[in-house]
């Protein structure tokens, strides 16, 4: 088990800067994922942790050895691709073992190892089947063993879900941290769809244009994120961008287009400061007439989703701002019908304010 760190790495292309000043630590034995719309650079990363790719400036080591000059072979890594690569004309356990096989062990040891990861995998007794018998799934499980057989320090995965479709998906986040879990090994993680990175990760780096944007636990990203683009990107927010007219006991007082709000302050914003601030829909509620919530904005209804156990409340404010509420469906929404009037509250705790950068 090998720790990973990134110390200040830059990747450039020409003129483009792929990766910009990356610098973070991944632990041993961590579910680690890199979270960001296509084209930020998360891939990147991979291939210069693999070792595709050298960095024009920085260092990666892996337990405390500088990479430069090591090629993908020479380190201890493995690396699944997303469309995983698996060979056709050999059998499952053939595949399993491919590696084994390359670095001279018998074809006896190969099976053992092969049929010990089979049974890791939740796949006992496949081994003689050919890959085309297998479903999307067991494909997917097939890969990760394949890499696992080299005993690798870290495994690298560069979107291997995008395939499968969203139950199947769903189901193997579950089996990669239960692999992951099981096997201490460290899993270094690229996707760009948000509910993976959360469920699965231990940490998460959410990164654009190159850069890191913030990298925490999941719960932390979600609660307490760092900047605009992080409130917009990870989960679903209500944005309203305004300026800062007063600043007491960790809160920023914000004057918005919906009347002036109070969120928490904790990236210490000044009187005067451009910000936005940030609402999740579930901690939003359609205020009762008596009732007096910190925050408290006008709107009027546009629609409402039915989702099952929940209703979605979509709304827009006079300025033209829309608002959207997450209700459980177990209370009386009569009252809430198009183009209705309704009162929206939240409380300073529940907002955060921020600094009014570029959003996702």
């Amino acid at each position: 088990m090998k720790n990973i760190e990134l110390d200040n790495v830059t990747l450039r292309f020409g003129d483009f800067t792929a990766v910009r000043n990356a610098t973070l630590e991944i632990e041993a034995g961590e579910f680690f994922s890199f979270l960001g719309p296509s084209g930020c650079g998360k891939t990147t990363i991979l291939r210069m942790i693999s070792g595709f790719n050298d960095p024009t400036e920085g260092v990666i080591r892996i337990g405390g050895r500088d990479m430069a000059g090591i090629g993908p072979n020479d380190r201890p890594t493995s690396l699944i691709f997303q469309n995983l690569a698996l060979f056709p004309l050999m059998s499952v356990w053939e595949n399993i073992a491919y590696g084994l096989r390359v670095r001279g062990l018998s074809k006896k040891d190969q099976r053992r190892r092969a049929d010990e990861l089979l049974d890791m995998i939740a796949l006992p007794g496949q081994g003689d089947k050919m890959v085309s018998e297998l479903s999307g799934g067991q494909k997917q499980r097939v890969a990760i063993a394949r890499a696992l057989a080299v005993e690798p320090a870290v495994l690298l995965l560069d979107e291997p879900l995008s395939a499968l479709d969203l139950k199947l998906r769903q189901h193997m986040r579950a089996e990669l941290r239960a692999i992951q879990q099981r096997t201490g090994v460290t899993f270094i993680y690229i996707t760009h769809d948000q509910g993976e990175a959360l469920t699965m990760s231990d940490r998460v780096a959410v990164m654009s244009q190159g850069g890191l944007e913030q990298v925490a636990t999941p719960a932390e990203i979600y609660a307490n994120p760092a900047t605009a683009f992080v409130a917009t990107f990870v989960g679903e927010n209500n944005p309203l961008a305004g300026h800062v007219v007063d600043v007491r006991n960790g809160h920023a007082v914000l004057d918005t287009s919906m009347g002036t709000l109070r969120a928490r302050n904790d990236r210490n914003l000044s009187i005067g400061d451009k910000a936005m601030l940030f609402v999740r829909p579930e901690r939003c509620h359609v205020a009762r007439p008596d009732a007096a919530p910190e925050n408290l904005v006008s709107t009027r209804v546009e629609r409402l989703d039915l989702e099952g156990s929940y209703i979605n409340l979509f709304a827009r404010g006079t300025c033209g701002s829309r608002f959207v509420v997450h209700m459980t469906n177990n209370q009386d929404i009569s009252h809430l019908q198009r183009n209705a009037d309704v009162q929206i509250g939240f409380s300073a705790d529940a907002a955060i304010a921020l600094p009014a950068t570029r959003m996702a």
